[in-house]
Parts: C-alpha cells; sequence; structure tokens
C-alpha cells in the first residue's frame, strides 16, 4: 500500500499553531542577532584601525576564534559553559528569562560580529586615504571621521558580503534546537513525533524556509540596486 500524503494534518489545528510560532521564535531570534552582531561587528573595525596594537590583536584573535570554531560548538559553550562563570544571582535571573534564548542569541550575536567586522574591514580598505584626511581636516577626530565618513561609505561597499551573512545567521537558528529553543526546525521535529508525517512536516519547514531566504536575497538585490542608483 503506497504512503498518502496528508499536508492537513500539519497545517490544521494546534500543529500549525506549533508551525506559526516556532517560526515567530526564529524570525525573532534572527533579528535580535543580526542587530546585536553588527553593532558589535562596528566596534570591532573600529578596534581594528584603530592603530592600538593590543587591541588590533585582541580583534584578530577574536575573529579568528569565532570563524575557525564550528557554530554548534559556540552555542554549546555559551549554553553549558558560560553560565558557569556567572554567580548564582546571575544564573537565577537567567534563567527567569528564558535563559536558552538568550544564550543562543548571544551566542549567534558574537559569531556573526566576527564576519560582518571582516566584511566592513574590507569595505574600508577599499576607501581612499584621502577620505580619512578629509575628515580630519573638517576637524574630525578619529571616531567621528569613522562615523561620518569612512564607515556609511564602507558599509555600502560591505551590503553584498553582508547580506550573505545574514542569509547565513538566518539559517544557522536552526541550531537554537541543540539546547531546546522552540524555534521552526524544534517545532516541526515535534510535530513529526506528534504526527509521524515526517514528509510533510519537514517538507513544510523547508518551504518556510526557503521563502524567508527569497525575501532576504530580494531585500538585499532591492538595497543593492537602490544604492547604486544613488551612487550615480
Amino acid at each position: 500500500m503506497g504512503y498518502t500524503l496528508d499536508f492537513g494534518a500539519i497545517l490544521s489545528g494546534e500543529h500549525l499553531r506549533w508551525l506559526i510560532s516556532g517560526l515567530r521564535l526564529t524570525l525573532e531570534l534572527t533579528l535580535s542577532s543580526w542587530v546585536l552582531a553588527l553593532v558589535l561587528g562596528v566596534i570591532l573595525v573600529l578596534l581594528r584601525s584603530s592603530g592600538i596594537k593590543p587591541a588590533e590583536w585582541f580583534v584578530t584573535a577574536y575573529v579568528e576564534v569565532h570563524q575557525n570554531v564550528p557554530l554548534l560548538v559556540q552555542v554549546l559553550f555559551w549554553y553549558f559553559a558560560v553560565p558557569e562563570l556567572l554567580p548564582e544571582a546571575g544564573r537565577i535571573w537567567l534563567n527567569e528569562r528564558n535563559s536558552e534564548f538568550l544564550l543562543v542569541m548571544l551566542a549567534l550575536s558574537f559569531c556573526f560580529a566576527a564576519y560582518m567586522s571582516e566584511a566592513l574591514r574590507s569595505g574600508m580598505r577599499a576607501i581612499p586615504q584621502t577620505q580619512h584626511e578629509a575628515g580630519r581636516a573638517l576637524g574630525f577626530g578619529y571616531l567621528r571621521t569613522m562615523q561620518y565618513v569612512v564607515i556609511p561609505q564602507a558599509a555600502r561597499l560591505a551590503i553584498p558580503p553582508l547580506i550573505n551573512y545574514s542569509l547565513l545567521l538566518f539559517k544557522n537558528t536552526s541550531l537554537a534546537m541543540a539546547i531546546g529553543v522552540h524555534e521552526l526546525t524544534t517545532q516541526t521535529r515535534q510535530i513529526e513525533n506528534d504526527t509521524f508525517r515526517t514528509f510533510e512536516a519537514f517538507t513544510v519547514s523547508t518551504v518556510l524556509y526557503l521563502m524567508i531566504s527569497f525575501v532576504i536575497m530580494a531585500g538585499g538585490a532591492l538595497l543593492e540596486r537602490r544604492i547604486k542608483r544613488e551612487g550615480r
């Protein structure tokens, strides 16, 4: 007897609510991690371009560690090891505030901050030195020159790799399943266990991941075209 497809078991009732809940949590995790990663990435690139040797060495080591250690290992490190370094009050605070979500967000943010800082640094290296000198001639210090002159131009050049890293961050939110965060992959696995509809459950999950990925790529392409038009 052949297998009979039944997507209605996945896309109705409680299972549909699980899918929506998982998708919402995945998007929340993606957005919060992306914002924090970008902020940290800007800080890292400023430190690396500051000319202060200890700061440059620190950022270089930071980038190498986060780019060469598997992300799953980093997630598990944040979840199992980092809380052990906190005082008891800190652990209690985490446990009362959805520690799994917070810790995986930090793991993703700190990891992708390394990648984003390298993308921004590549963009900054393409900015002529005369732009730095122009900022100084206007009376700006190092930070204001970076803020008003260099980083805005570097960010435009760094948009393609930043879009790629944003897409990669979104896809890697599925690793949160390893520590029990009920994002889309976890909810899909739960639905599969509950219905024994493996093909249907993971097909729906795959389609949702593809749809969000296409939205990110389309948004990035539109942003690139807009910036090119403004550049002309």
